[in-house]
Formats: structure tokens, sequence, C-alpha cells
């Protein structure tokens, strides 16, 4: 099978008339028209503080058991191009004679800009790490639970990703 064009590599893992359906409306130009239409809320989250408290309440709704959250930020490092659009990680740290582990999430700073839908669905998708680890058939679970459009908006979110990098964007247009 031939390499894919770049903007393509988003859908690499769905079918082959689900890809091609995708490239004919980015050659069309009407992929980004659809997506600014189903997607329109604005969402207010643009500081790690509230960034923060978003996680918080997600996570207190959802998954009360779970370990505590030590930080959530925006992170203008992380990108699309090293495969991560957030990250969880455990940063373990002695204290007198204890070892403590802290849970960290930090998110692409590009959804600081990017619709309420899509922040959610990442915010799930790093919460969901807290209980399971690896990118199985419980973990998707759980980000449905969570989310219930889960796996839409990550297809869209792809979707998106494929029309910024062909037009050069890198954030959601901004509407007046």
């Amino acid at each position: 099978m031939p390499a894919l064009p770049a903007p393509i590599n988003y859908l690499a893992g769905y079918p082959a008339e689900v890809q091609a359906q995708a490239q004919d409306l980015l050659a069309q130009g009407r992929l980004g028209e659809r997506l600014q239409r189903r997607y329109r809320e604005v969402h207010g989250v643009r500081t790690d503080g509230a960034l923060y408290d978003y996680a918080l309440a997600l996570k207190t709704r959802h998954l009360r058991n779970a370990e505590p959250l030590s930080k959530v930020v925006f992170d203008n490092r992380l990108h699309v191009i090293h495969n991560a659009l957030g990250t969880h990680t455990t940063v373990a740290r002695v204290q007198g004679n204890k070892l403590k582990a802290k849970r960290e999430i930090r998110i692409a700073g590009l959804f600081r800009t990017l619709p309420a839908e899509f922040l959610k669905m990442i915010v799930v998708h790093e919460l969901a790490h807290l209980k399971e680890r690896a990118h199985d058939r419980a973990f998707y679970a759980l980000c449905q639970h969570m989310e219930p459009d889960y796996h839409q908006l990550e297809f869209d979110l792809r979707l998106w990703l494929m029309q910024a990098e062909v037009m050069g964007q890198g954030v959601w247009p901004v509407r007046d």
C-alpha cells in the first residue's frame, strides 16, 4: 500500500472509504466549514488554573476514587507532530522517609482556542489514564462513560488536525 499523504495519516486506522470521503471534503474545501458548523461553542478555559478546575470537576463527577491530581496545565511544547495532544505522568518525589507520587496532566496549548467539545474530549482522555493505563477496551469504555460522544469527537478532532495541517492553521478560526 502506498504511503498516505501526511494529512490523511490522522485517519490511518480508519476504513479506506472514510479516508477517501475525508480527503474529498478536504479537496473540495468543505471540511473546515462542516466542522465549524458542528462545533460553534467556544470555551472560556484559558489559564492553567481554569484548566485545573475544569479537569477536577470532571474527575469529581466521574472518577471520585481515582488518585488525586496535583497539576493540570496547558503545555505549548506538546504538539501533534510528537503524537501527543496531552500527557499524563506520575512524578515520584521523596518527602522525608516516604515516596510520594503526584499525578500531572498536560494538555497541548492549541486546546486553548479549539471548541469546547474538543477540550472536553482530550481532558476525558487524560483523566481516563488515572484508572486505565493502556489504550484498551476498558480505557475507551471509561472515556465513553465520561463523554458519550467520545469516539465522534476524537474522529472530528482528527479531521480538524488534517484540515489545520493542509491550511497551515495552528488554531481554530475565531469568529466575530
